[in-house]
């Protein structure tokens, strides 16, 4: 049964203080997948059992059981609703994705980091998952221009690197959500040692947009669809644009650039 239809079902044997949940979970849908009890707790003024016992009374074990249900049904519903041409809808999402992530860009924030990168001593990517892969492109990207960055998706390794940072450093840290704790961690203990931090995220208010020196803002939010194409097109186009903005900054001879490094890897193709 749609959870909307379980709260409707369970409201009459609802408190007081659970029918606050229930009428905010209503009112926000399915964008309750990417909340946070803390973000509820601030919603509607209640504690952490009430949360809990709201989504036991609905048959489920707890918050993140109910989380992941209604990206089920969120994920069904788009499924059901994909047309025949498939191709032509998932084209059509990723043009969206770089739309809706372009719209965000601050051109205040993206000069000052522009600035970090510029000034750093050392570089370094961390990200986990899918935002690992996109550090492992993103630095393959910042080549191009001459800026030799490391990406790093094993958390143990971030968290020694970070240990080793100073004030001279930079770490980039890119996570969708901005709630990843691998991420957050490693980031913190950077921070901690005096290191720059950049972060490219979705959310602002989160937990690794407040260690950011700088905030860069990403478009695709994921929770079912962990690692989807979009969320990693959000996070290359952010870098692709610091990268170029470096460039223009900093004079750079990118021709030349590319010359060396063609000339490195020429012979590696086959005839």
């Amino acid at each position: 049964m749609r959870y909307d239809y379980l709260i409707q079902e369970h409201y009459p044997t609802l408190t007081r203080s659970e029918k606050k949940v229930a009428d905010y979970v209503l009112k926000v849908g399915s964008q309750l997948m990417y909340a946070t009890m803390s973000d509820i707790k601030a919603a509607t003024k209640v504690g952490d059992a009430t949360i809990i016992r709201f989504c036991q009374k609905l048959g489920y074990n707890g918050f993140s059981d109910f989380k992941i249900e209604i990206a089920k049904e969120d994920f069904t519903k788009q499924e059901q609703t994909r047309p025949a041409d498939y191709y032509d809808d998932i084209s059509l999402h990723l043009q969206e994705a770089l739309t809706a992530t372009a719209k965000l860009i601050d051109p205040a924030k993206l000069d000052q980091a522009i600035d970090l990168l510029s000034q750093a001593g050392k570089v370094y990517l961390f990200g986990v998952g899918g935002s690992a892969q996109s550090g492992e492109s993103f630095a393959s990207i910042l080549l191009r221009v001459g800026v030799q960055s490391t990406p790093v998706g094993d958390p143990h390794i971030q968290a020694q690197i970070a240990s080793l940072l100073g004030p001279n450093d930079l770490v980039v840290g890119l996570s969708l959500t901005g709630r990843t704790k691998d991420t957050y961690d490693s980031l913190k203990i950077a921070k901690d040692n005096g290191a720059k931090i950049l972060a490219i995220t979705n959310n602002l208010n989160s937990p690794v947009a407040k260690l950011g020196d700088v905030v860069l803002q990403t478009a695709i939010e994921e929770f079912l669809n962990g690692g989807s194409v979009a969320g990693r097109i959000s996070q290359l186009y952010i870098g692709d644009v610091l990268t170029q903005g470096y460039e223009q900054r900093n004079q750079v001879d990118a021709v030349a650039l590319r010359e060396r490094v063609l000339r490195s890897i020429i012979d590696k193709s086959i005839d």
